[in-house]
């Protein structure tokens, strides 16, 4: 599938009127080299160039932030979680399925920078191998295709995605995790070859879901309304994730607008994620913990019910943790899904940290004082 849009700097110079020093653009052409970037038409139709600070360039448009090497390029064990090439199965209950390197564009704060349009070896190579493997896990309730974004492929490939994993009798529910209703919405509402295919597997015994990724309430337009419509009259089941990011959504007015846009084209509000630490990503984008909280809760102060459905968590190596409150300079938080199954459920706490932004910058509580707090407690 070719997508009209961007892959070097002197294009958008040249339809947007803008020039970026040259010094900078030395830097910027680095970054480039290292991680490729790519904005379709459409989505950069969307961003205010005149703005340094539009939300929706900080998200697609490189920065010499990117330079920054702390972090890791793995910051949630996705390697550990490998048991064949391009499947993952860290949860149970789930199975991962990267289908390709390449997606409808190249978000900046992608968490697997270190694979997305570029040559790797961790994408799917033998889809036969991976619908042996599920179906040989009967605990396995649901697959999660993802990647890069799996609506870049072919239709019929997508086709033979469904057709095969549909024949799995413990199945549940096939996920699609994809960010094309954002970047390039008619690629959905104008093929309806793929509409087709959706309403014919997504069906009372197990539907289709497609889990988006709108971060701004910029994102939510025309287009992008009829391609979720389309989806919902295709019988698939549409929630979305959002990822905390410092420049673009980090205060309540801009999340309440995005949960309120969401709930109205009928799209669930599924996660918040505290933005990973990953290499070339956390300097630029991630959000203090604290502050993260704080952002959250007063979105939905401002909510009802079916906007605030969501959770915010960490997706971290041992499981996705809520965080569920801050008293003082304590942090409660709860393992909603975990790597090791006994830990789902568990409340636990840490003590924040200056800047903490992640579980690793929490400072565990001492044996002797997690006593006497337990003792104050009951006494």
């Amino acid at each position: 599938m070719r997508i009209p849009g961007y892959s070097t700097l002197e294009e958008l110079e040249k339809d947007f009127g803008f020039s970026i020093p040259s010094e900078t653009k030395k830097k910027l052409e680095k970054v480039i080299k290292i991680h490729p970037m790519f904005i379709p038409k459409y989505y950069a139709s969307l961003i205010n160039w005149e703005d340094p600070k539009d939300p929706i360039k900080n998200m697609i448009f490189p920065s010499v932030s990117e330079l920054n090497l702390a972090g890791s390029y793995d910051t949630s064990g996705e390697k550990e979680n490998t048991v064949l090439t391009g499947l993952q199965h860290k949860y149970k209950e789930t199975v991962l399925l990267l289908a390709t390197n390449r997606c409808a564009g190249y978000c900046r704060h992608c968490f697997r920078k270190r694979l997305v349009g570029i040559s790797t070896k961790e994408t799917l190579q033998i889809f036969e191998k991976a619908v042996e493997y599920i179906k040989s896990h009967p605990e396995v309730s649901n697959v999660l295709i993802s990647g890069g974004d799996p609506l870049v492929l072919p239709t019929e490939v997508i086709e033979h995605f469904l057709k095969e994993l549909s024949q799995i009798k413990h199945l549940k529910y096939i996920r699609f995790g994809s960010r094309v209703p954002v970047f390039y919405p008619m690629r959905i509402y104008e093929d309806e070859k793929l509409l087709e295919i959706f309403s014919k597997y997504s069906t009372p015994e197990r539907r289709v879901y497609l889990v988006t990724h709108f971060n701004h309430p910029k994102e939510i337009t025309g287009e992008s309304k009829k391609a979720i419509d389309s989806l919902l009259k295709s019988k698939v089941i549409v929630s979305n994730q959002t990822v905390l990011l410092k420049g673009v959504n980090n205060n309540p007015d801009t999340l309440v607008e995005l949960m309120n846009g969401l709930v109205s084209m009928g799209v669930v509000p599924y996660y918040v994620f505290q933005c990973r630490p990953v290499k070339r990503v956390k300097v630029h984008f991630q959000v203090p913990l604290k502050q993260g909280y704080e952002i959250v809760e007063k979105a939905k102060q401002r909510l009802d019910g079916h906007a605030k459905r969501f959770k915010y968590v960490m997706s971290h190596k041992t499981g996705k943790i809520e965080i569920v409150g801050i008293i003082g300079n304590e942090i409660y938080l709860k393992y909603h899904q975990a790597k090791d199954y006994r830990k789902v459920g568990k409340l636990f706490k840490r003590y924040l940290t200056p800047n903490a932004g992640w579980l690793d910058d929490l400072e565990i509580p001492s044996e002797n004082r997690t006593k006497v707090l337990t003792a104050q407690v009951w006494a």
